[in-house]
């Protein structure tokens, strides 16, 4: 009997594979890289691979190289490839304890805050309050420049600039949203200098009203299914201290 196959579920598995192994080896992905994870031929793969290029989820970025994800191919991953997001006990564990130190001032907190969100990300924490005229925090900008995307130095002196400056980049952090936690890939960002950025934002808040966001800056090929639950995660226990206080 011959066997069935549900070649969407298989395209889509095979992008989201090209995915996390472009966001943890940061080099195109072959097709002879993923074929065995998939009992199939490395042939079967690139005609796969040819696929999702058309339907501009995957590019290649000179001729015969293996395949890298395209903006379109983030955010299919990060809407449909992502579910049931959630962060491991010990590094639910690991948010407490650090903000379980004694801070007397609001400042202090979402000072705090924002060094907790770098390291626990290894990207750029901001933390932005609304209400204080935005007063603007941010760490972890040395994580962001060790990355392979910024290692251009006029892409590296915009991108300071951005943030110091922190005009441009409250504009976005402070658009309006709907959902807990907006994620804004790329081109997305409006940002042209910012095309190879990602910017994941979350709001805290006090009495049910949002009165500042949290976000973590870093390049496109982040790990989104780290990243939105901690934020998440961030936001909320933010949002339980400023309730107490």
């Amino acid at each position: 009997m011959a066997r069935i196959v549900d070649y969407d579920s298989r395209k889509r598995a095979v992008l989201s594979s090209v995915i996390n192994r472009y966001i943890k080896e940061v080099s195109p992905v072959a097709s002879e890289d993923i074929a065995s994870e998939f009992n199939l031929s490395s042939a079967t793969i690139r005609n796969i691979f040819v696929e999702l290029e058309e339907s501009g989820f995957l590019t290649h970025p000179y001729t015969s190289a293996g395949r890298v994800p395209t903006d379109k191919g983030y955010r299919y991953y990060v809407d449909f490839l992502l579910s049931q997001l959630e962060l491991l006990d010990e590094e639910k564990e690991q948010i407490l304890h650090e903000f379980k130190r004694q801070i007397a001032r609001l400042d202090e907190t979402l000072e705090r805050a924002s060094e907790i969100i770098s390291v626990l990300t290894h990207y750029a924490g901001i933390v932005s309050s609304i209400e204080s005229e935005n007063k603007f925090f941010y760490k972890g900008i040395s994580f962001i420049l060790d990355q392979p995307e910024f290692q251009d130095l006029n892409r590296m002196r915009f991108f300071i600039r951005m943030v110091e400056e922190k005009k441009d980049l409250l504009e976005i952090i402070n658009r309006d949203f709907k959902e807990k936690v907006k994620i804004y890939i790329g081109k997305e960002l409006g940002c042209p200098e910012m095309n190879n950025c990602s910017l994941v934002v979350s709001s805290y808040r006090i009495n049910d009203r949002p009165i500042g966001r949290l976000a973590v800056l870093g390049p496109m090929r982040m790990t989104y299914s780290h990243i939105i639950p901690t934020l998440e995660y961030v936001s909320d226990i933010l949002t339980d201290i400023l309730d107490e206080v």
